[in-house]
């Protein structure tokens, strides 16, 4: 039997029963998460996440969220997904599941069930707006369609039935509905395929039955508001599809273990629709990357592999070459002597990761929390940005405590489930990978000789100089487009609204001839940083409207903002429009961009409650500054 972590909390489910008894549970949504991240490490992390879900549901969404909105700051607070849930067998198991899962991440699972077997009225004509609706298929939605007794024609017939009926129910759904559709392939059970005596007829079912799989699949290719989740490899990792009493006497036909399973892949679709995907992995190295401690044991006593265990740390440093070459960066974090660190990174011979794979290496004897600290300062990231992952249970719980917005994975002695556990959360997952994605460790990497620049410096002012800062502001493109959007779901910090966005929203933008699309794009004399940033505007009667601005991090303190603003403001003036308006919408992580309305000449003009307005009269436009050279390509935009 496999070592495992051992459960932390011996009884996290009665410390989370105490919470949800007390009032004010909205409130301490940042320590339900915690409390249910410590259940999730167990074994039996799915079946406990179940029974917390049931407990957390006994409050309701609006409770929890009217408890929360009594509080002044955004930190910490649950953010509501609405969920409609439908498909074609029983889902009591899933909404526990999913609102367990949800709040693991700060998220709270506004759920609306449809009624059973609902699929198709309910994507034809949706109940109510959700940003994510889930229809869950099982093997009913092919075998409710066969006669008795059914040939091996019957059954592709109505294979080839479910495929184009899904079809037309996804075109009938994006009409209706703005939110994402969540489709998923259907696992094949055993107990049809072996209602086939010949193994000729079997081959044929299995021909026809991952062709209909193949289809729903490429729905999600051709749908940007489409996501199929593939159940197949969900029902491999264990547990069967369905209890076939379940499944008999109550259409459950797909069980709590899958469907819990299903649930934490929903939410990874979710996280990277709230702007929630992590964009740093910061690595420990004694036992997480090699085998072995390198102050006791020597560059010569560590084992990354070469050896038995060695084999095991080497395939986890594959992995994590792997997620580095599609744009997630890499960190270390180590209490080592920072040389021998060095050494070891570049020399030993059984190394894979070496010192040009990592953003930033942080050795020292340092706590990990300051060490992560440090990080953070060095790339400008915030350290929600980031998953550490460490073998050491004190380390682990150390950055848990001082930095609960830091994703935490714990291993343990046995390597060989490292890979498994770094990827079970799927921390990194993206909609859709851009060329930005594949270049930003190569941008981060230039950030050491900006620092370096700047330290030599004599003021802010010739460092800013020295940089040789251009901007360009041009329509955002047709190739542009996945990643616009992507910086609206991945953009937390310099980002006024945090309103997210769906390639096929900003599409619908650009296709409005009364919208305005702009790029942000950055350089310097380090390299171009490519596409950084983005402005969404509308032309309202005479008023020029700005929903929203966002900048990549990475561009922080270059004054882009306001260079970006005060061409906004000099082309409106040339548009004659009389006024332009702003909005600026807090949240837990956008307070830095606080303050850019007022130093930009906008006056305050109110509030809803959630967000703040600003009036710009444009009688007087702040030119940009000097340091940076602007250039602006409207293109005739919005002169109609």
């Amino acid at each position: 039997m496999s070592p495992s972590i051992e459960p932390e909390p011996p009884h996290a489910l009665a410390e989370l029963r105490a919470l949800q008894a007390a009032p004010g549970l909205g409130c301490r949504w940042q320590a339900v998460g915690a409390l249910l991240n410590r259940m999730a490490a167990a074994d039996n992390g799915i079946i406990e996440l179940a029974k917390a879900g049931r407990l957390l549901q006994r409050t309701g969404a609006e409770r929890i969220l009217a408890e929360a909105a009594a509080t002044s700051s955004p930190i910490g607070q649950p953010e509501p997904v609405g969920i409609t849930v439908t498909g074609t067998g029983t889902l009591n198991d899933l909404t526990p599941a999913l609102t367990a899962e949800f709040a693991r991440h700060g998220l709270l699972a506004d759920l609306t069930m449809t009624d059973f077997a609902s699929y198709r009225q309910s994507l034809l004509e949706p109940p109510v707006p959700a940003q994510l609706t889930l229809c869950v298929l099982d093997s009913s939605a092919v075998t409710d369609r066969l006669p008795s007794p059914w040939r091996i024609e019957d059954i592709e017939a109505a294979l080839a039935a479910v495929a184009t009926e899904l079809t037309e129910l996804v075109a009938g759904y994006l009409r209706q509905a703005s939110g994402v559709l969540v489709l998923n392939t259907l696992p094949l059970a055993p107990e049809i395929s072996r209602q086939l005596i010949d193994r000729r007829s079997r081959t044929r079912l299995e021909i026809a039955w991952r062709a209909l799989d193949t289809a729903i699949l490429q729905l999600a290719l051709e749908h940007d508001r489409v996501v199929t989740l593939d159940l197949n490899p969900l029902v491999a990792a264990g547990g069967a599809v369905a209890d076939p009493r379940m499944s008999l006497y109550a259409k459950m036909n797909l069980g709590p273990e899958l469907l819990g399973r299903y649930a934490r892949e929903v939410t990874q679709v979710a996280r990277a629709m709230r702007g929630r995907t992590k964009k740093m992995l910061v690595l420990d190295l004694d036992g997480t990357l090699w085998d072995g401690i390198l102050a006791e044991d020597g560059a010569v006593g560590i084992a990354p592999a070469g050896t038995l265990r060695g084999e095991a740390f080497q395939r986890f440093q594959r992995t994590v070459l792997q997620l580095g070459a599609q744009g997630v960066l890499l960190a270390v974090s180590s209490k080592n002597d920072g040389d021998e660190v060095l050494s070891v990174l570049a020399d030993h011979p059984d190394m894979t990761l070496r010192p040009a794979d990592f953003t930033v290496i942080e050795a020292s004897w340092e706590p990990k929390p300051t060490s992560l600290e440090r990080i953070a300062d060095s790339t400008g990231l915030d350290p929600s940005s980031f998953v550490f992952i460490d073998d050491s249970a004190a380390e682990c719980g150390s950055v848990a405590a001082l930095l609960p917005q830091v994703a935490v994975i714990q291993l343990d002695d046995e390597p060989a489930l490292h890979v498994q556990r770094l990827l079970a959360d799927g921390w990194f997952d993206v909609g859709e990978l851009t060329s930005d994605d594949l270049e930003r460790a190569a941008h981060y990497r230039r950030q050491p000789a900006r620092s370096q620049l700047r330290s030599t410096a004599a003021s802010m002012a010739d460092y800013l100089r020295e940089l040789g800062v251009t901007v360009r502001l041009a329509p955002v493109r047709e190739h542009e487009i996945t990643r616009v959007a992507q910086l609206t779901q991945r953009t937390n910090q310099f980002n006024l609204t945090t309103e997210r966005l769906q390639p096929a929203d900003v599409q619908g933008r650009l296709a409005d001839s009364c919208s305005l699309v702009l790029g942000i794009h950055s350089a310097d004399r380090f390299g171009s940083d490519g596409l950084v940033g983005a402005v969404f505007a509308r032309r309202c009667g005479d008023e020029l409207v700005v929903d929203n601005l966002i900048l990549s991090c990475r561009v922080f303190e270059r004054g882009i903002e306001q260079a970006t603003m005060s061409c906004l403001l000099s082309y409106s003036k040339q548009l004659e429009v009389t006024a332009v308006r702003g909005r600026y919408r807090p949240s837990a992580k956008n307070g830095r961009v606080a303050g850019l309305y007022p130093s930009q000449g906008f006056m305050p003009c109110g509030d809803d409650g959630k967000t703040w307005f600003f009036l710009h009269d444009l009688a007087v436009i702040t030119s940009p500054p000097q340091h940076i050279d602007v250039h602006f390509e409207p293109e005739g935009l919005l002169c109609g």
